[in-house]
């Protein structure tokens, strides 16, 4: 099933120059970008991608740090996308996700770290959980006119 979600490599994961990295593992899946920007987000903004933790004690660190510098929002494209990118990103808790992952490899805090600093965990990126939700942040991140589709040569494999 081909199918688009969402991946926002958050302000750590910029900061730190990891853009070009992260958007490769994705591609040497066979995962299509149809949609790229950079972007900073504002309070609003944020309330809207994370409706469901406004209410929540942590919601406040995480909105700081979600505001705290330029994000990359991507739109994918491909086989099972939603469920294959959460595989190349590797659990939320960094410290947890597995080596060769995206987290695994580059981010190491602990929740408890976090909690005792009184911060957000800085676990460089977001990928859509569900389907129903990729379609929600997909279209909440990019208008209709900002997705792409074109042809990758190994399209042929897949389609």
């Amino acid at each position: 099933m081909i199918e688009q979600t969402l991946v926002l490599i958050k302000p750590d994961g910029v900061a730190r120059g990891l853009v070009g990295e992260i958007t490769k593992r994705f591609e040497q899946r066979g995962l299509k970008i149809v949609g790229l920007k950079l972007t900073q987000i504002n309070a609003d903004f944020s309330k809207k991608h994370y409706a469901s933790h406004v209410d929540k004690d942590f919601y406040k660190g995480l909105e700081k740090y979600i505001l705290s510098g330029p994000i990359v929002a991507i739109a994918i494209e491909g086989l099972h996308a939603v469920e294959t990118v959460r595989k190349i990103v590797g659990g939320t808790a960094p410290k947890d996700a597995f080596v060769g992952t995206i987290r695994g490899d580059f981010a190491h805090v602990s929740f408890e770290h976090a909690d005792k600093e009184k911060k957000s965990v800085a676990n460089l990126i977001h990928a859509s959980g569900t389907l129903e939700e990729a379609k929600e942040e997909v279209a909440l991140w990019f208008s209709i006119d900002e997705l792409h589709s074109y042809k990758r040569t190994d399209d042929d494999h897949v389609l």
